[in-house]
């Protein structure tokens, strides 16, 4: 049975106008998506093999081209879709912390960064370059590594904060490995970026590292 035989209210567009997106669920959005199925699937039940075959969305969010065009249903229009909505929701976050003062939003500053970095396959170093009111002027991505780790380098990081005339940075990266937990080498790392930008009266609010579906702030942990 096809979607379009479905009650109307079963219909994930449908139910989408009439619920909203947050009563649907990951294969229902995916559908949407995928607008159509294939020979003998609906879109719902080629989401729901998707969504098996990449382990979840953050697995087939973070696909590269070639893993993303092997799947059935899917192909290089679907790939530029799929990253041009993924790129409109990080500008979108973005535009929302420079808006506002990052103290008041906190989850937007993890949401900005997952949506930044979860699922990258190399370590990445990412700097949120403040204003005297914390709010985002520039986030760019200055360093990066293997899944092993990336060389960070302090001079860099003052360079760039002086570029922006920033007056406070949050720094972030990614674990390949998927675990979002500080390790001593990061701890370390931290604290020479402190200490640099101390020269120049600049302050580190937080190095948030970015794992698979979590995120752990070092300035909550105690660590900075």
């Amino acid at each position: 049975m096809g979607i379009r035989d479905w009650p109307q209210d079963d219909r994930p567009r449908e139910k989408l106008l009439h619920k909203g997106a947050a009563a649907l669920s990951d294969a229902e959005l995916l559908a949407i998506f995928l607008r159509t199925g294939v020979k003998g699937m609906s879109a719902v039940d080629l989401a729901r093999e998707l969504l098996a075959r990449f382990a979840g969305l953050g697995g087939l969010l973070s696909a590269d081209l070639a893993s993303f065009c092997a799947a059935k249903g899917l192909g290089k229009a679907k790939y530029a879709q799929l990253q041009a909505v993924l790129e409109l929701a990080r500008r979108q976050l973005g535009e929302s912390l420079a808006r506002e003062h990052v103290f008041t939003s906190p989850g937007a500053v993890v949401q900005y960064l997952q949506a930044q970095l979860a699922g990258r396959h190399q370590e990445v170093f990412v700097a949120l370059f403040l204003d005297t009111r914390h709010r985002l002027i520039a986030a760019e991505e200055l360093f990066f590594g293997t899944v092993d780790g990336a060389s960070v380098y302090p001079r860099e990081v003052v360079r760039r904060a002086l570029h922006h005339n920033a007056s406070a940075l949050i720094f972030a990266h990614n674990h390949p490995s998927g675990v979002a937990e500080p390790s001593r080498d990061d701890e370390a790392i931290t604290r020479r970026l402190r200490e640099a930008l101390q020269l120049i009266d600049v302050r580190v609010l937080d190095h948030v590292v970015v794992g698979a579906g979590s995120a752990v702030s070092m300035a909550e942990r105690g660590l900075l």
